[in-house]
């Protein structure tokens, strides 16, 4: 990642944790970065496009970072440590002209993760890729479903602690709905 570029983003996210999306400026953003507003405009054309590609670029690196998981919770607790960590942040995107934008890339993040998830743990039973497939989806929705209901509730309840009751609810239930995908044939 190009160092400026880096720098310009990382002054969007402080300033995103302090005020509303719409009221960032580029003049807030070069005066953080202690830069002129020529090299702004060097690497991105506006806003909306300084937002995309720092919401992407957080999007690979949490995805990078978190490429192994043994359990539900193992998965999805790297996800809701870095929501929490910039949720004043990802609140004034959600609520923002990029919320839809943000949400592709939500959907992006958790379809990864989940589906590294999903072939960890069905490593070892035959289940019909198609089947996977259905799964992976499943549980997608579900996770990015909960980071929307989060943000819509202006993250005021502890999402890795919400997190941590919904695994333990349905515990056991993905090794369940793993096996009711294997063709009869192949049971014993």
């Amino acid at each position: 990642m190009n160092r400026t570029k880096k720098l310009i983003s990382d002054a969007f996210w402080q300033l995103l944790e302090e005020r509303p999306y719409n009221k960032i400026t580029v003049q807030n953003i070069v005066t953080c970065c202690e830069m002129n507003r020529n090299t702004f405009y060097y690497h991105f054309q506006d806003i909306p496009a300084l937002a995309e590609y720092s919401i992407k670029e957080w999007t690979e690196q949490v995805i990078r970072k978190n490429c192994e998981f043994g359990s539900p919770m193992n998965c999805i607790t790297p996800l809701a440590q870095e929501f929490t960590k910039r949720k004043a942040a990802f609140i004034h995107i959600y609520r923002s002209s990029c919320g839809e934008e943000f949400i592709r890339y939500l959907n992006e993040i958790t379809f990864h993760v989940v589906g590294l998830y999903v072939e960890g743990a069905t490593e070892n039973i035959p289940i019909p890729p198609e089947d996977k497939a259905v799964l992976t989806r499943f549980y997608k929705c579900a996770f990015a479903g909960i980071v929307i209901d989060w943000l819509d509730a202006g993250a005021s309840y502890d999402l890795l602690d919400f997190c941590g009751k919904i695994c333990d609810a349905f515990e056991g239930a993905e090794k369940t709905a793993f096996l009711k995908h294997i063709p009869e044939s192949i049971l014993p």
